[in-house]
């Protein structure tokens, strides 16, 4: 079995194995592959592994030996499934191996946004502390989660996992969930209708898959149904919200601030309006990153495609 990676840079930087995908066969990891090799790359595999390098129709039906296709990552859309399931070939991807993760950054950017820890940090580095007169200075206010109201768009385990972190910190939580849920046991916890939550909300934070209904979904009407003083939170998909419309209620001081993981195209255009705005907090889509999670990502992708050699395919996405 010929076995390739079309990017493996990304989820391996060279401080991680690829050693056990050698024992499965013949084994080639690319870094990066352009979309004009993407074919020729895939001519001769048995199986082909992406993680963002687009796999299309014409590059699967030029792939003659194609069995399996791999993803190294839970969303799926870079590859034509359409395709794969008429030619009976599984693409197998990876649902839940970055949930705390996830929500782990998701604080990350609230607490940076209330605390402004970097903005303290280096003023003290710069002299400001050893030069003043008090123990104790602020350079912006500081905000406490301590009974603030966090709204979570979406409830799948990366929204379970935020909450539960919401309720640590003594939080009041709301949710909206298009389809109803059984009520979780999480202190202070409520499903309500989007707009409860929007009006509602100190916080607000996106953890909902990109779906028609989903994307633009924060535009101007969402945004002004915001508290004045709120936060955008959104580590799910860039294309959950409208850019332009975000930049212009923050240039505009209609909400506080945001703090996203993830923009509608990655890396970002230089253009990008959020990229001109001070009280946006953006981090280059790596929630999924750290050590651990990479270390996890790799071994479903490994145990994915072994199950399917040993003849029991396992998530399947369709």
């Amino acid at each position: 079995m010929k076995i390739v990676i079309l990017d493996a840079f990304t989820s391996n930087p060279g401080d991680l194995s690829w050693e056990k995908f050698e024992g499965l066969g013949e084994f080639i990891a690319y870094d990066y592959t352009a979309p004009e090799q993407t074919i020729e790359r895939m001519a001769d595999a048995d199986a082909v592994i992406t993680n963002k390098t687009v796999i299309t129709r014409e590059a699967i039906e030029n792939a003659k030996n194609l069995k399996y296709i791999g993803v190294l990552a839970t969303g799926f859309n870079i590859v034509d499934v359409q395709c794969a399931k008429e030619k009976n070939i599984p693409v197998c991807n990876v649902p839940t191996y970055s949930t705390n993760a996830v929500a782990q950054l998701t604080f990350a950017l609230i607490t940076e946004i209330y605390n402004q820890v970097g903005v303290h940090s280096a003023a003290v580095h710069s002299g400001e502390w050893s030069n003043s007169r008090d123990f104790s200075f602020c350079k912006t206010p500081l905000i406490c989660l301590e009974g603030k109201t966090i709204g979570i768009i979406g409830f799948g385990k990366i929204g379970n996992a935020v909450a539960k972190l919401a309720a640590a910190y003594d939080m009041n939580i709301l949710c909206y969930v298009p389809r109803e849920k059984p009520q979780p046991a999480i202190e202070n916890f409520k499903f309500v209708s989007l707009d409860e939550l929007l009006k509602e909300s100190d916080i607000v934070s996106l953890h909902c898959p990109l779906t028609p209904e989903t994307t633009g979904m924060v535009n101007e009407v969402f945004i002004g149904k915001m508290k004045k003083n709120a936060v955008l939170i959104n580590t799910s998909r860039g294309g959950a919200i409208d850019e332009n419309a975000l930049a212009k209620a923050l240039k505009e001081k209609r909400i506080y601030a945001a703090g996203v993981d993830v923009l509608s195209t990655e890396p970002p255009k230089a253009d990008n309006p959020l990229l001109s705005c001070d009280n946006c907090f953006i981090t280059p889509h790596i929630a999924w990153a750290g050590y651990e999670t990479r270390v996890k990502l790799i071994d479903i992708v490994y145990e994915n495609l072994k199950s399917f050699i040993d003849g029991k395919t396992i998530n399947n996405v369709y």
